[in-house]
């Protein structure tokens, strides 16, 4: 346990003295709200009849509906990139210290997954201040909610970049193989649009995506999904369904989790036969 808290310290530590890494995650969140979300919003607004719209659409608001997919977006990078500093200390030769002390690396594992889910969930805590400039409303049972889910989705993500991280040798590998990854699983999970319409050949893929889980589990609690007119949600992509049957916050939760186990397991086994 000493062992896991030092390692998660450490990575706490890092990120609160690292002024320009906390600039970069207030930086990319706010561009695609202001510019991608309001000319987005502009688009939609007018395909949709503009000021034609009545009744529950006329409340959809894109910026309002990409902000938890922002807060997701956020989870998502921080926790995979979190898994860099392993490579970083490998190249730098602090791994091989670490490694020929009496430890065991599931411990050493455990604590870097700890440490990057952390600091994911602090960076998502962040763009909670941009809450009030998109309209989303938050009260203090919302963020109570919202925590533990954006831990739950951070903690899987983090189990999957140390995983990725003990099969790479360079920081470069590392970052090019990450971004090949997470575009396309973004793009494919509603972050930045209604996932609604698709072709099937895409809707397949959204499904397969767990992505596509984490970020409608986070709008589901952000946007209050449950209080919210039928029509509406079905406009802002709010009704997933698999094979027909609709997904709860509840079966995402668990499928999370689940994946998360998985993962954690096979990055502690991958992380102890690394070299």
């Amino acid at each position: 346990m000493e062992a896991i808290f030092a390692l998660w310290y450490r990575d706490i530590l890092r990120f609160v003295r690292n002024r320009g890494r906390l600039f970069g995650s207030f930086a990319m969140p706010f561009m695609f709200l202001v510019l991608f979300g309001s000319g987005m919003g502009g688009a939609i607004r007018s395909l949709m009849g503009g000021a034609r719209m009545a009744g529950p659409l006329s409340h959809f608001n894109f910026v309002e509906f990409m902000f938890p997919g922002i807060i997701g977006m956020t989870v998502f990078t921080t926790s995979l990139f979190s898994a860099l500093s392993v490579v970083q200390d490998r190249e730098f030769g602090y791994l091989k210290e670490i490694l020929v002390s009496p430890v065991s690396r599931v411990s050493i594992a455990i604590g870097k997954i700890l440490g990057g889910s952390t600091v994911a969930v602090i960076q998502g805590l962040l763009m909670l201040v941009f809450a009030p400039f998109v309209g989303a409303k938050l009260s203090p049972a919302v963020i109570a909610q919202l925590i533990p889910a954006m831990f739950l989705v951070a903690f899987t993500l983090s189990s999957l970049g140390l995983i990725i991280a003990t099969l790479l040798k360079t920081a470069e590998g590392f970052q090019v193989v990450v971004q090949v990854l997470i575009f396309p699983m973004l793009f494919l999970s509603g972050v930045f649009f209604p996932l609604t319409g698709m072709p099937l050949w895409l809707g397949v893929l959204v499904t397969l995506n767990p992505l596509t889980y984490a970020v409608d589990l986070l709008k589901k609690i952000v946007l209050q999904s449950g209080s919210m007119d039928p029509v509406l949600q079905k406009a802002m992509g709010l009704n997933l369904s698999v094979f027909g049957r609709p997904v709860t916050a509840v079966h995402e939760a668990v499928f999370i989790a689940l994946a998360g186990l998985v993962l954690v397991v096979l990055a502690a086994f991958s992380f102890s036969r690394s070299d």
